[in-house]
């Protein structure tokens, strides 16, 4: 922590004691408020969805089930106290998560329940929305418990609040209606208002400016675009000026997200993509600078995509989303903003891997984004690999008639700012899909506060595709979302040539062990193999021990026709055949706990199953290397 940092934090300490002993003095109204243009215009189209039953990582919440106790976790049945936000101690208790906490707490379900009340007018359903904002506000007294304890939490709540608005065509109900007008003066203004003076007052900086930062500007600028408090200007502004600065911050100058992790992309662009539309429905458009990386995030997004909507899944995955509109679990929330992509830059490039014109971008470009949509000129575009050498993200791709086979190959930085919160140790690790699916994985996230050897061992180096030194991590974890040494990362040499395809990169996250590693590979279009090569360069003499890992998709049925040729099937894709240097001794694990963990995969937060992993290890004294072969055959099984 700089002494900048230091400072800031303390002087945050004392905010929080002063704001503690006036909190009971704070008296919230709403006034001041003038109702600001509609900016969605949301069509009663019929919506089929049952949105009592809130799938929270796998468990089920009923919305039906009496009174909510906001404090509690689901999963563990224990609560959080409700005393001054900034003395809970999130960590104090392993079996206690904030994140199934919040995850509830973000109340993005409301948006389904608003969108079936749009549709059906069934009163019980409004009657529902109204209860469960009376109860949250009843329950969560201003600065008291865990749901004042994030501000990006504080935000999504505005961003959902806004979408139930314009669903709601809240204007017309405090209009037509008494009750809802009630409601909306007593219990939702002042809520909404309470959430943009927080937002404002409590902004991340240093090392946590990271997607949290995103999020509260996003969260404060629609708000004070929607509803005119006496402050809204003020907030306006500096939001918006905020999102100006984040989106070039935060990215890359080819639009990659700086936090190496592939879901947070989608998360952290809608942010920006709400705010544009928001922005451009309310005369207050952004930059062209700000549209242009905006353009560059979207080309990324569309690079990433395998042909069957896969992305490599590096990093934190903890199936976070901006905001909800769609109920199907299987939604596929790159290829949505593929289609706002599309609509924005009347891209038919962005269309050609899009869902087509879904709930989620009828709402947000109504009735025009869908004919401008239908209008973009459709095509089925050859894509070849995509080398984004300066941020260590390479797509190795060969896409003919409808198959196609793809590898990430990651040489990224650890992650963003002092902490790197989401990332992992998998510096020069690989994926590998085939046909559209998953052969060769990354395991997943699983984790983040509970349960902390898994938390290590999903984001430690053993669970990525890549070679572990003498059982140590290639950074060092201080915490669950925190790296206390990073590591750096060079790209020696890359190229596109014709049928051969090449990239070549290192690490000094082993330096202490003495020990370096480069990784080659090299893909041969012609016979469809990948050739990996580990150059392990010891600069003193000494016993290293090695790993090399790879991580098979729990579908994968895995047969050794050798002592170190293995063969990968998968029902309706060519088979993989995996041929590891005879220098390696080789073994299958699967759902190991002891005397380590291995053998697992984390498909989303909270959820994980066994998985057959190849471990692959030896002993060296001087420099070695290790080939590595994938040949990907022309048969199916």
């Amino acid at each position: 922590m700089s002494g900048a940092e230091f400072f800031f934090r303390l002087k945050r300490l004392l905010h929080n004691y002063f704001k503690e002993k006036r909190t009971t003095q704070v008296e919230l109204t709403s006034n001041e408020f003038i109702p600001g243009p509609k900016i969605l215009e949301v069509q009663p189209n019929p919506v089929n969805t049952n949105f009592e039953i809130v799938n929270i990582f796998g468990s089920q919440f009923d919305l039906r089930a009496g009174q909510v106790d906001w404090q509690k976790d689901i999963f563990s049945g224990e609560a959080f106290p409700l005393i001054f936000h900034s003395k809970i101690n999130i960590l104090g208790n392993r079996n206690l998560s904030a994140k199934s906490v919040w995850e509830i707490n973000r109340l993005q379900f409301l948006t389904l329940i608003c969108l079936s009340y749009k549709s059906k007018k069934d009163k019980s359903v409004l009657d529902l929305f109204v209860s469960l904002i009376t109860s949250w506000s009843a329950r969560n007294p201003y600065l008291t418990g865990i749901n004042w304890y994030s501000n990006i939490e504080v935000n999504l709540r505005l961003i959902t609040w806004f979408l139930c608005w314009e669903i709601l065509d809240a204007e017309r109900g405090i209009q037509e209606n008494s009750d809802f007008r009630k409601f909306a003066d007593d219990v939702w203004l002042p809520l909404i208002k309470v959430h943009c003076i927080y937002s404002f007052e409590n902004p991340s900086r240093y090392s946590s400016s990271n997607n949290h930062l995103i999020s509260e500007y996003a969260g404060l600028f629609i708000a004070s675009s929607k509803w005119h408090f006496n402050d809204s200007a003020k907030w306006n502004s500096y939001a918006k000026a905020g999102l100006e600065n984040e989106i070039i911050r935060q990215h890359s100058n080819e639009g990659i997200n700086k936090e190496e992790a592939a879901e947070y992309i989608q998360f952290i662009t809608d942010f920006f993509l709400l705010s544009f539309i928001v922005g451009e429905k309310t005369n207050n458009p952004f930059s062209v600078q700000y549209r242009e990386r905006l353009y560059k995030i979207f080309t990324y997004i569309y690079d990433i995509l395998d042909i069957g909507g896969n992305f490599p899944k590096y990093g934190d995955d903890d199936n976070g989303r901006c905001f909800v509109l769609e109920s199907d679990k299987y939604f596929n929330n790159f290829r949505s903003l593929l289609t706002s992509g599309a609509i924005i830059f009347n891209d038919p490039v962005f269309k050609s891997k899009s869902n087509g014109f879904d709930t989620k971008n009828e709402i947000l470009f109504g009735e025009g984004g869908r004919i401008l949509f239908d209008s973009i000129h459709e095509n089925d575009y050859s894509e070849g690999s995509k080398m984004y050498a300066e941020e260590g993200h390479f797509i190795i791709r060969k896409k003919n008639k409808g198959r196609e086979l793809f590898m990430h190959f990651d040489a990224a930085p650890l992650g963003f700012l002092s902490i790197a919160a989401h990332g992992h140790a998998d510096a020069l690790s690989f994926i590998l899909n085939v046909d559209g699916q998953p052969v060769i994985v990354d395991p997943g996230t699983y984790t983040y506060h509970t349960d902390t050897a898994w938390r290590n061992y999903f984001i430690g180096t053993l669970a990525h595709n890549t070679v572990r030194i003498n059982q140590k991590d290639q950074a060092v974890n201080g915490g669950p979302t925190l790296w206390i040494r990073h590591y750096k990362t060079k790209v020696i040499d890359s190229e596109l040539n014709g049928n051969i395809e090449r990239i070549k990169a290192t690490h000094d996250g082993y330096s202490g062990e003495n020990v370096r590693h480069e990784r080659e590979v090299k893909f041969d279009k012609t016979s469809d193999e990948f050739q990996i090569t580990d150059e392990i360069v010891l600069t003193k003499r000494q016993k290293t021990k090695i790993e090399i890992v790879f991580h098979l998709h729990p579908e994968i049925r895995l047969s050794r026709a050798e002592p170190n040729r293995f063969i990968l099937e998968r029902k309706s894709i060519r088979n993989t055949e995996l041929a590891i240097d005879e220098k390696l001794n080789t073994s299958i694990i699967k759902g190991q706990t002891e005397p380590f963990i291995l053998g697992w995969f984390s498909d989303s937060f909270l959820k994980k199953e066994p998985t057959p992993v190849i471990l692959c290890t030896t002993e060296i004294e001087n420099t070695t290397i290790f080939k590595t072969k994938i040949k990907i055959h022309q048969n199916e099984h």
